[in-house]
């Protein structure tokens, strides 16, 4: 098994949690880790049929089976257990006794939000981070390789080509997840509002315009962007809300979770057409961004991501804020270092200056390359350096 960062973080809440809950997108190990790190508790799976009407009809007695606590797989597949679950957890007051694993992201926190608010320590398990295949020796050598794969789980513990599990994968999730949360009357619309979404990675988010690409209405994009959302396969960064002038975007950049189904949906279908796809930059852009968020997940720390861009087009992808300092990390995925590689963090860094009371940590910039410089300030990694920074982001 490769270790996961996030075990850290999950021994430390079940000391302080009556519940840890583990959510994430399917098949990114959160039973795997449940069941490594809580081995001395049965399992019971929420989406068998049996177990589930069973719970369904008599809450108490499951719970009452399982008095010394569980690990409860895709918990948000019975709601009502929850209200149960904080009157048994109240009476008896041990810490890290019931573990709840969930792949739906907003069921899960809906039924935590209103039923355990303080008796959960929650974390959120994405596929492999760069840091976890590199401690276990199993990193790709090259870039394209990296991006081609992506992180998840099966493809490292089993002899499975990505181009052979991603279909699977897209098939499991619109069978489950996507019934589950909506109501789709057109399954193959909205295979292809995915891979319309797919296209737009690493971009700002145009609603009306994906919804008049795809031939659905602005709402029905909204709620579909908001399905993909919930079930991990992707994610928003929203714009740096200080307003250094009045010309700033205001609308979200589209994320992949993961970039081997990102490149499995744009139809990439060896690492080596990745050297001059078109999509090249968005797709490492995404991968770069992707694995900071995991860095910020594996520590039990929400996102501090956000980015920034006026409306004359200038742009910084990543700005990290903590403590009130802000860093600007730029991402290019050419293997050259180019001059105007530069031009968003100088113009960012001449607008934050301004601003009263800012301090900034040391601007970076990965790149496609191989080599680390140091050039008018900005700290010039790497794209096999991203974990050196994603673990302090």
């Amino acid at each position: 098994m490769i270790g996961r960062r996030i075990e850290t973080t999950v021994q430390r809440l079940r000391e302080g949690f009556p519940i840890v809950g583990i959510t994430g997108p399917r098949q990114s190990g959160k039973t795997t880790l449940a069941r490594a790190l809580f081995s001395e508790k049965p399992y019971v799976s929420l989406e068998d049929p049996d177990t589930r009407r069973y719970v369904e009809s008599d809450p108490r007695g499951f719970l009452a089976q399982y008095s010394d606590g569980a690990v409860i797989d895709e918990a948000q597949r019975v709601p009502e257990l929850f209200s149960y679950l904080q009157s048994h957890v109240d009476l008896d007051g041990r810490m890290g006794r019931y573990v709840l694993t969930g792949s739906q992201q907003f069921g899960l926190l809906a039924g935590i939000t209103q039923s355990l608010a303080g008796r959960v320590g929650m974390v959120t398990l994405l596929p492999f981070s760069w840091n976890e295949l590199d401690a276990s020796g199993q990193a790709a050598i090259s870039l394209e390789k990296a991006l081609f794969t992506g992180g998840y789980p099966p493809l490292y513990d089993r002899l499975v080509a990505p181009r052979d599990w991603f279909p699977q994968y897209i098939t499991t999730y619109v069978e489950r997840d996507l019934r589950q949360l909506i109501q789709v009357r057109d399954l193959s619309a909205f295979q292809t509002f995915v891979r319309m979404c797919a296209g737009r990675a690493g971009q700002i988010l145009n609603l009306s315009g994906l919804a008049d690409d795809c031939g659905i209405t602005h709402n029905t994009a909204k709620a579909w962007i908001s399905v993909l959302e919930a079930s991990f396969l992707v994610f928003l960064l929203h714009p740096q809300h200080r307003n250094f002038n009045k010309r700033l975007i205001k609308s979200p950049k589209l994320y992949f979770t993961d970039t081997g189904l990102l490149t499995y949906l744009l139809g990439i279908d060896e690492p080596a057409r990745l050297a001059t796809h078109a999509m090249r930059g968005p797709i490492f852009e995404n991968w770069i961004v992707a694995e900071l968020m995991k860095g910020r997940f594996n520590r039990g720390l929400s996102s501090n991501l956000t980015f920034w861009r006026d409306r004359a087009g200038l742009e910084v992808d990543v700005i990290a804020e903590r403590d009130g300092t802000l860093q600007p990390i730029e991402i290019k995925s050419g293997a050259t270092i180019a001059t105007d590689f530069f031009k968003g963090i100088t113009a960012w860094c001449a607008l934050s200056a301004e601003c009263e009371g800012d301090s900034r940590l040391q601007p970076t910039l990965f790149y496609g390359g191989s080599e680390r410089q140091l050039r008018s300030a900005v700290s010039v990694l790497p794209w096999s350096s991203v974990g050196e920074v994603a673990q302090d982001v």
